[in-house]
């Protein structure tokens, strides 16, 4: 389940650049300019509000934005700019419990399980050569999480997120498949999976024009079961 949206208001400021206020915050220091409302008023009213007052709302993955009217579209695009690059963000505490904590558990626990896993019906294990064992694998382009090949030895390239991952992934990902196409694959398939806790609308519809490239998140179930004492007197047992 994803946190609810921030409501937020825009303003733009005359070098370009603009500052996100608190709706209701805003609102309460500015009551010449905001809408009226009070303490039982919800957020989507004074969104409504706003909206008939001319100002335009805009919403990104994250947040619901009023601006005031005339706010330059390069101000929301850089908004959107920053909204969409949650990889580099912390995930939020809600999610703690069923999120790896480090990238390089989740890696981990996707290379050892790796011979269990299936690609468009097909099994995987890890690539093997004199650089290494798939893991962290060597490029000149940086270091790929997970190097696999499938049962037809088509090569699997992983780039693992341990929280939200936005469409940018795209690029990262793909700069790893061309790597591994040019210099290994000797005109074999290149595959590309994307692993992470959520995975982002934008990049949802990235992959449609972005040939070989899957989108997977993963889910983490932990259990504590509580071992009862045992009975009766101890007969000396191991």
């Amino acid at each position: 389940m994803q946190p609810p949206k921030k409501y937020s208001v825009v303003i733009a400021a005359q070098d370009g650049g603009h500052t996100l206020y608190p709706m209701k915050e805003w609102c309460r220091q500015n009551i010449g300019e905001a809408p009226q409302f009070d303490v039982k008023t919800t957020s989507q009213q004074l969104r409504r509000a706003f909206t008939r007052m001319g100002w335009v709302t805009e919403e990104t993955e994250t947040q619901v934005l009023i601006l005031h009217p005339g706010t330059p579209k390069t101000a929301l695009q850089a908004i959107e700019n920053e909204d969409f690059d949650l990889e580099d963000q912390d995930t939020p505490d809600s999610d703690r419990e069923t999120v790896f904590e480090l990238e390089w558990q989740l890696r981990d626990f996707i290379a050892h399980n790796i011979e269990s896993q299936r690609l468009d019906g097909k099994s995987l294990r890890l690539y093997v050569d004199s650089q290494g064992d798939g893991i962290e694998y060597p490029t000149g382009v940086g270091r790929i999480d997970i190097l696999a090949l499938d049962s037809d030895d088509t090569f699997v390239v992983y780039e693992l997120k341990r929280g939200r991952v936005a469409d940018k992934a795209i690029g990262q990902i793909s700069r790893y498949m061309g790597w591994v196409q040019k210099n290994l694959a000797g005109g074999r398939t290149v595959k590309g999976v994307i692993v992470a806790k959520v995975i982002s609308q934008n990049l949802r519809h990235a992959i449609v024009v972005v040939p070989n490239v899957s989108l997977f998140e993963y889910q983490v179930a932990f259990t504590l079961n509580q071992i009862q004492e045992a009975d009766g007197p101890s007969t000396g047992e191991a």
